[in-house]
């Protein structure tokens, strides 16, 4: 069990049998009564915030979490196969726990997997991960305009922005958490 004076921002807590993640955190005395701790929470298995209220005396739950370094396999149908890199054990983790990052997984990639109650709810990859553009326009020599950008596919079929240099068979460095073209790695 935490007091609430234990509470930071990314400290992970139990409300409800619901793990959360202290987002904000603020300390604030009234002119009368107690201390009050106002935390904005996001739920770790929903993804939604919401903001709660504790007093100084309150009691908050410890989630039985479980964050374990993994590595990439494969797909399998709509599940996607992991591997513990010292145990050697696989893993199995859902669609819905990985999101849209499964456009971003490669092959023999370490990601880092939260575990809760023994389920997988949570997947995080590297900041950036390098892709093939396997479909754009060519750009038309002379075109520097600044922030001008067109549609290219990656090879699993995800559409991003690049700049209009970008051609076919270039391999992009793209951003994880955004989703986002980032740099140019090589020329295809």
């Amino acid at each position: 069990m935490y007091t609430v004076s234990d509470l930071r921002k990314g400290i992970k807590i139990e409300l409800d049998g619901v793990p959360y993640e202290v987002v904000e955190f603020e300390f604030y005395k009234p002119g009368k009564g107690q201390a009050m701790y106002k935390c904005r929470l996001k739920n770790l298995l929903m993804g939604n915030t919401t903001d709660r209220t504790f007093r100084a005396v309150d009691k908050i739950g410890k989630p039985d979490l479980e964050e374990r370094d993994l590595v990439y396999s494969y797909p399998e149908g709509d599940h996607y196969v992991f591997m513990d890199s010292r145990t050697f054990e696989q893993v199995t983790i859902g669609a819905e726990a990985i999101g849209n990052q499964k456009y971003f997984l490669v092959e023999n990639i370490e990601v880092s997997v939260l575990f809760y109650n023994g389920r997988a709810i949570q997947v995080v990859l590297p900041a950036f991960v390098e892709k093939v553009i396997v479909e754009t326009e060519p750009g038309a020599r002379g075109d520097t305009a600044t922030n001008v950008t067109k549609a290219a596919k990656l090879d699993n079929g995800y559409e991003i922005q690049v700049p209009l240099f970008i051609n076919q068979g270039d391999t992009v460095r793209i951003d994880t958490r955004t989703g986002k073209y980032f740099d140019r790695v090589s020329k295809g």
